[in-house]
C-alpha cells in the first residue's frame, strides 16, 4: 500500500500540520526523522510511496531526494526543482530564460568585479549569497565605503561567498508579497510588512491578506512553469502595476500565512503529493 511519508529533521509545526492534514484527508501518512538514517544500502522507501522531503537544511533536503530518486521513490518537490530554489543564481537564469521580470542582477567572483558591478548597478544594491534563507547575510550598500567593507568580509567567509551576487534594490515601501502555488495553481498569498528593509515573517515581519489577482496569478503561473513543482513559495515585489519575482522556495514555511488567508495550505499540499504517487 502506498504510504505518504513526510521526512524531517526537526519537527516544527509545518510538519506536524501537513500530517494533520492527511489524516483529514484520509491520506495513510507517516512522519520520518531522518536525522540518524544513512543511505547507499538498502531502500529506505517503498517505490510505492510518495515523499515529501521537509529536512531542515537545503543542502541535507537535495541530497536525501536525489538518493530516494535513484531508488525510484517519488519525491515532491524533485531535487531537480529544490537544486534550482536552492541556488539564487539558478533560480534568477531560470526565470530570465522564462522572459519572468525580476529586479535587475550581477554576478562578479572578485571583490573588485563585484564593486565595478556595484557601482555600474548604481547604490544602493543588495548582496546576497548565492545559498541561504530567512533573510539571513543579506546586505543593502548605500555608498562605496559599505560597498568594500563587505565585499572585503564575504570574500573570508568562504568559497560559496566569492560568488558575488549583486541584485537591484527595489524600494518596496515596507512590504512584499509572498504567493504559494500548488500544481501550478496560486492558492494564496500574504503581504508581508516591517519597517525593516528585510520583510520576512521569520524575522518579524507581520503578515496580511493580498487577494491573487489575475496580473499576480499570471506571473506566479510562469513561474511555476519554468521552476516546475508541486509547492512553490514566490516572494514578490509589486511594481507599478505589475510584479517582479524576487525568489523562488520549493519547502516554504507557511505557519503565518494560514490565519490571514483563510486557506488550508497544508491540505492543498498533501494533496497535491499524493496526486503524485505512482499509480
Amino acid at each position: 500500500m502506498s504510504v505518504l511519508r513526510i521526512l524531517f529533521t526537526r519537527l516544527r509545526l509545518e510538519e506536524k500540520l501537513l500530517n494533520e492534514a492527511a489524516k483529514r484527508e484520509g491520506i495513510p501518512c507517516e512522519l520520518q526523522n531522518v536525522t540518524d538514517v544513512y543511505y547507499g544500502g538498502r531502500d529506505f522507501c517503498s517505490p510505492d510511496d510518495v515523499v515529501l522531503a521537509r529536512c531542515v537544511s537545503h543542502n541535507e533536503n537535495e541530497s536525501v531526494a536525489a538518493l530516494l530518486e535513484s531508488q525510484g521513490v517519488r519525491v515532491v518537490n524533485s531535487s531537480r526543482v529544490m537544486a534550482l530554489c536552492g541556488n539564487k543564481l539558478s533560480t534568477t537564469l531560470a526565470l530570465k530564460g522564462a522572459e519572468i521580470p525580476q529586479p535587475d542582477f550581477r554576478v562578479a567572483f572578485t571583490p573588485e568585479a563585484a564593486l565595478e558591478a556595484s557601482l555600474e548597478m548604481g547604490l544602493p544594491v543588495v548582496y546576497k549569497p548565492v545559498l541561504g534563507s530567512w533573510g539571513r547575510l543579506l546586505a543593502k550598500v548605500n555608498d562605496i565605503e559599505a560597498a568594500e567593507a563587505v565585499l572585503e568580509h564575504k570574500s573570508m567567509l568562504g568559497a560559496i561567498h566569492n560568488i558575488f551576487y549583486i541584485q537591484q534594490y527595489i524600494e518596496k515601501g515596507g512590504s512584499d508579497v509572498r504567493a504559494f502555488v500548488v500544481n501550478g495553481t496560486p492558492i494564496c498569498a500574504i503581504s508581508r510588512n516591517s519597517a525593516h528593509w528585510i520583510t520576512n515573517t521569520a524575522r518579524g515581519a507581520t503578515a496580511s491578506n493580498i487577494p491573487v489577482d489575475e496580473t499576480m496569478g499570471s506571473i506566479l503561473r510562469r513561474v511555476q512553469g519554468a521552476i516546475g513543482g508541486e509547492f512553490l513559495a514566490v516572494d514578490l515585489f509589486g511594481v507599478g502595476d505589475g510584479w517582479l519575482v524576487n525568489e523562488v522556495n520549493d519547502g516554504g514555511e507557511f505557519r503565518n500565512s494560514i490565519e490571514p488567508t483563510g486557506t488550508d495550505i497544508p491540505g492543498a499540499v498533501v494533496r497535491a503529493a499524493w496526486e503524485a504517487r505512482p499509480r
